[in-house]
């Protein structure tokens, strides 16, 4: 680790050893993503290889609010982490970018972040509970990107740490991919002691961890680690033909020859590779440090990110250039801090881009690396690597900026849908505009923060991924920007349709003096679904009516479902230039049904009589008519309340399956099915959105944080009768009140 001039200090005072301004090459570049379960040690992790870097000269602790990560101050005030974390280090002449990642599945929204610009995912397993739901979670998440996975065993010192229990979970839960590097001595309590069999030599530590004592593997252990080693020269060597050739030719392999194998597994997901830490202690660390700068895969060799074209863009430092925003913040004391990763070419500080998203010309006058809150000067950023940039003019996450001429756009991304919504206001009515202004910036630190304003329910919502992600965006609101706010629970966008068909007929007249208004419209409407025959003839009582369609409108609305309309008008009953009208006065009540006021979908209406009047006659009398012969029509027709229902998937461990079952029964779900996959559930069922509201918090409290959830809307389902009786009541209620 090179030195140079200190910039400043954490809160805590702790000191801060810089990377040098070297700017580092692209084949020198690794960026890394630290991921796991909630409490499986990452931040403690962090600050151990931020020690062994030599960036800080003593590690600091959760408990004692002085880590690196975590100095938000949120974060302090709730005690774990809420946001991802950047930090730039040397280890042995190569540049690591490790981005340090929240565990708790509300925050998960920067583990997609963080692995759509990073090449490796470190993820953190607690060796004392082995593969949790969040595990699964995460591990699903590197699939999806097609991301290498090294498992981290951490606190292997716990009181209950069972290696060779957690290692079979591992292969369960991943596949027979899954390989140790290391194993330990002597795992629990008095844990000190491992043995690597990729370098196939004892590594031992004493009570303050550190620097290890390298020795050869005792003669008690010899045979357990050349089986280990056999296994991890077999896995490593299927994923090179030479190496294939020399395994099978009973010629050594290389340490050399192990790595390139292994990397090349890692990129392929064939091989995920296990090692043994103890974050707590500082032992392992070093030597995870050394297998991550040795063994990973450098930038210029995972495959090439795409633009939005198709095009592939790899890290050339000679190519165009071209600059990807992933990550906003606001920190204390600085402002608004932009995170970046160059895609292509060399970035220099100064350097004039354009926003090709958002349009406009962007200067970048000072580029920065960064340990997590210090960010330190540099010249110049090649292509592969991360960085900062503050106080830019006009630039959001997920935005490109390319230099003249280049066209690149990127938008790898992608976000997690929301779980957990809620109504917002200010508490003083005057604060809407500022509070609307706080919500779009702290969209752009979170994207997962997901801000809507429903004209259908005349609420702000506010939608993330689960109570303490809105709690934490509480919180900074009240007490970063000093503004009060109520949480409400959010309206349900109920539907209303019908089920049967209806005839009405309404006339409009008014007379006040010079010319009045008449309209009339004769109407019947029925149910719409799609494919159904065109209207013939119809009977009501004794009464039979045969239509001849004339026209037809077949109107996609915004909220779902559509509106047919239908004129059927003989003998010129109605002018056609006033059908316009009646169909205003239609979607006039679409847009606020009979019922409830909710939006209405699925009916067809045959217009097929009515009378005009020469001089009284005009649009807004025929709106009105058309409006309300629908509205009678509506009422007769059986009319019915839809729901808004989702498909929830629930991943929660065996023990806890009847409890989550049985709560999820009373919420009125309908269990479609269960699978269960080495100790994890998962449960299968369709459940109304009201019944969803809280229950992000009762799953956390019933499984003790350990289950996880995802919902995705289904469609529209009639409301039971005493469901939508209760909504009648209360709806008649507020018309009163209003």
């Amino acid at each position: 680790m090179r030195e140079s001039r200190v910039c400043g200090l954490l809160s805590t005072q702790k000191p801060i050893k810089f990377l040098s301004m070297k700017v580092y090459k692209t084949n020198e570049i690794k960026n890394i993503a630290l991921l796991g379960s909630k409490g499986s040690g990452k931040t403690t992790l962090a600050e151990s290889m931020l020690y062994e870097c030599g960036v800080i000269k003593r590690r600091g602790t959760v408990a004692g609010g002085n880590t690196v990560s975590d100095y938000f101050p949120v974060e302090k005030e709730y005690g774990y982490s809420v946001f991802s974390t950047v930090f730039a280090a040397e280890f042995n002449n190569k540049k690591l970018n490790i981005i340090d990642c929240p565990g708790a599945d509300d925050f998960v929204g920067n583990a997609y972040t963080a692995l759509g610009v990073t090449d490796i995912g470190v993820v953190t397993v607690d060796a004392e509970y082995g593969v949790e739901v969040g595990t699964e979670n995460i591990v699903r998440t590197t699939a999806k990107l097609h991301k290498p996975v090294i498992f981290a065993l951490n606190k292997m010192d716990g009181e209950k740490v069972d290696y060779d229990n957690v290692m079979e979970q591992l292969r369960e839960h991943f596949g027979n991919n899954v390989v140790a590097i290391q194993y330990p001595i002597n795992a629990g309590p008095g844990f000190n002691a491992i043995i690597d069999v990729l370098l196939m030599k004892k590594y031992e530590w004493g009570p303050d961890g550190g620097v290890p004592t390298i020795s050869e593997i005792p003669a008690d252990q010899m045979e357990k680690a050349k089986e280990l080693n056999g296994i991890l020269v077999e896995a490593a060597a299927a994923n090179d033909e030479g190496l294939m050739d020399k395994f099978f030719g009973d010629e050594p392999l290389t340490e050399d020859d192990l790595r390139m194998g292994i990397r090349k597994g890692l990129i392929e997901r064939s091989i995920f590779p296990v090692i043994c830490v103890s974050a707590g202690k500082d032992m392992g660390v070093r030597r995870m440090m050394e297998f991550l700068g040795n063994v990973c895969p450098f930038v210029d060799d995972m495959p090439a990110p795409e633009t939005v074209d198709g095009v592939s863009v790899k890290p050339d430092a000679n190519g165009p250039l071209s600059v990807f925003f992933f990550k906003t913040s606001v920190e204390p004391h600085i402002g608004e801090v932009s995170y970046f990763k160059v895609m292509s070419g060399t970035l220099k500080a100064g350097a004039d881009l354009e926003n090709v998203d958002r349009g406009g010309k962007e200067r970048l006058a000072q580029i920065f690396t960064v340990c997590g809150q210090i960010r330190t000067p540099i010249d110049a950023l090649e292509a592969g690597d991360i960085g900062a940039a503050v106080k830019l003019k006009d630039v959001r996450t997920g935005n490109t900026l390319d230099e003249k001429g280049c066209e690149y756009k990127f938008d790898f991304i992608k976000y997690p849908a929301p779980k957990y919504t809620r109504a917002i206001k200010p508490v003083t009515e005057s604060d809407a505009e500022k509070l609307a202004g706080i919500l779009t910036r702290m969209h752009e630190e979170d994207p997962t923060w997901v801000i809507e304003q429903s004209k259908e329910l005349k609420q702000t919502l506010v939608k993330g991924q689960g109570e303490f992600h809105l709690r934490t965006l509480k919180w900074r609101i009240e007490n970063n920007d000093k503004l009060p706010i109520v949480f409400e629970e959010q309206k349900i966008p109920y539907r209303e349709t019908i089920t049967k068909a209806a005839r009405a007929d309404y006339r409009h007249k008014k007379q006040s003096g010079g010319s009045g208004q008449f309209g009339e419209v004769h109407l019947i409407i029925e149910p719409y679904t799609e494919g159904m025959p065109e209207p013939d003839s119809y009977k009501f009582g004794n009464q039979e009516f045969k239509l001849n369609v004339r026209d037809k409108q077949e109107i996609p609305l915004d909220w779902g479902g559509k509106l047919l309309v239908y004129n059927c008008i003989v003998g010129g009953a109605i002018d056609a230039r006033f059908i316009p009208a009646i169909v205003k006065g239609l979607m006039d009540r679409m847009e606020q049904g009979p019922l409830t006021g909710s939006y209405a979908r699925d009916v067809r209406v045959m217009i097929y009589d009515g009378k005009m009047h020469p001089v009284d006659s005009n649009e807004i009398s025929f709106r009105l008519a058309g409006r309300n012969a629908f509205s009678q029509a509506f009422r007769e027709a059986n009319p019915k309340i839809l729901e808004p229902i989702y498909d929830v998937e629930v991943l929660v461990p065996d023990d806890y399956l009847g409890d989550v079952m049985s709560e999820l029964q009373g919420r009125r779900a309908i269990i479609m099915g269960m699978d269960a996959e080495h100790g994890i559930q998962k449960l299968q069922a369709k459940v109304p959105l009201k019944e969803m509201a809280s229950y992000s918090t009762a799953l956390s409290s019933i499984t003790g944080g350990r289950g996880s959830f995802s919902m995705q809307f289904a469609g529209y389902e009639l409301v039971p009768g005493d469901v939508q009786e209760k909504l009648l009541k209360a709806y008649a209620e507020s018309q009163t009140e209003d």
